[in-house]
């Protein structure tokens, strides 16, 4: 039995309000003190996101960030230039904004060919035309950034090929609609296996995996 749960941070920023505190002195004067309304935390520019599915009852889980176009078009572009603006001078794609995307399995899966064993991997994505590939990767990450770590990746900063451990080609596909939030999910979910979905803007792209024994 599938069951899905969605953890999309989507809803909107919570607010904190002030409370003004009046005082009177018994002296012949009086002062009215004013607390000042803590300012509303700020939120981060690409969220956090996570997509997620049950197997019975073990857990496939991305953790991601979520990138907003802001206005932007034509966010990957076109000929020699495509996929440069998301790259951001990577040689990958880190899937994603900030740190780096993490998948977390409890089953075994099969992804292009190869066998992954329950655990973390990272993820990152080869944005070239006319397709893109999935990479599924055991590099260490950066959790916080350091500038001075070069052994682990922060985003796809620092991405040594070394550590793939599974490259699957990825079904190329065009949205209904514009997505404004980068998204990744799980789609076509059965017992025995589904596909990781990603969009942004008008281009989407999936890949399949099954659940092996």
């Amino acid at each position: 039995m599938i069951r899905l749960k969605s953890s999309m941070m989507l809803g909107s920023m919570l607010l904190v309000g002030g409370i003004a505190l009046g005082q009177t002195t018994s002296t012949s004067t009086s002062a009215a003190t004013t607390a000042a309304a803590p300012s509303a935390p700020r939120r981060a520019a690409s969220p956090s996101g996570t997509a997620a599915t049950q197997v019975g009852d073990k857990w496939i889980e991305i953790v991601y960030s979520r990138p907003i176009l802001r206005g932007r078009t034509d966010v990957f572009g076109k000929g020699a230039d495509y996929g440069k603006k998301v790259l951001s001078g990577a040689t990958m794609w880190r899937a994603g904004a900030n740190v780096t995307t993490r998948l977390k399995t409890e089953v075994p899966l099969e992804i292009g060919g190869k066998r992954l064993a329950p655990g973390e991997y990272s993820l990152f994505v080869d944005v070239k035309e006319p397709a893109w590939t999935l990479i599924v990767s055991t590099q260490p990450y950066q959790e916080k950034y350091d500038p001075n770590d070069k052994a682990k990746t922060w985003g796809a900063y620092n991405y040594d090929s070394k550590f793939d451990v599974a490259r699957a080609p990825m079904k190329m596909t065009t949205p209904a609609y514009s997505f404004d939030q980068f998204t990744i999910g799980f789609v076509n979910m059965t017992d025995k296996g589904g596909a990781i979905a990603m969009a942004w803007e008008k281009t989407g792209a999936v890949v399949p995996f099954t659940v092996v024994p």
